[in-house]
């Protein structure tokens, strides 16, 4: 039996299409913090590709080994951003810089207890905004012109309407069976 699966690829071509979300009510106060994983750590990546990404039937990157993971997370251009609320890690945003000053939001997304609070459209909204000035944290990096990401029917059901309120504009759509 095969399943219908539609990818939507979106994208922002100008810091400007950004609309950022509201700080979410329940992370007020600075409960909410999101900051860069500041040293390449592929366990704490696979961490949150398997914890956010089981739910979703991510499995790309199942087969990796220590070393592909190791060589990925310290790639140049490579970052992982995680939302922290009240100290807890809730979810997180995985950049990749590509040529030409491309961007793309490679995995985003929250730990299932942190679903359903707004957390995910505050930490979209950050990511963003990490992938459009990534350039100034990369020496001899190009400036970003294009922010773009994919997601499908498998992700969260609010997946695609998070983007679309953040701003970003559907390029592409696929159905594929699996």
């Amino acid at each position: 039996m095969t399943t219908p699966i539609t990818t939507w690829s979106l994208e922002q071509t100008s810091p400007a299409d950004l609309s950022p979300a509201r700080l979410p009510k329940s992370a007020t106060g600075g409960e909410l913090v999101i900051t860069r994983a500041g040293v390449p750590s592929p366990e704490f990546s696979r961490f949150f590709y398997g914890a956010v990404g089981g739910g979703h039937e991510w499995t790309d990157r199942l087969v990796w080994t220590d070393e592909q993971w190791r060589a990925y997370v310290e790639k140049p251009g490579v970052e992982t951003w995680v939302a922290y609320l009240r100290g807890t890690p809730a979810g997180y945003i995985e950049l990749e810089a590509q040529a030409d000053g491309v961007v793309e939001i490679a995995y985003f997304g929250l730990l299932a207890a942190f679903q359903g609070q707004g957390i995910g459209g505050h930490l979209l909204s950050e990511g963003t905004a990490r992938a459009w000035d990534l350039a100034t944290r990369w020496e001899g990096r190009e400036a970003t012109r294009r922010v773009w990401v994919h997601t499908c029917t498998k992700d969260g059901p609010h997946a695609l309407a998070n983007y679309e309120k953040r701003g970003f504009r559907v390029f592409t759509v696929k159905t594929d069976e699996e």
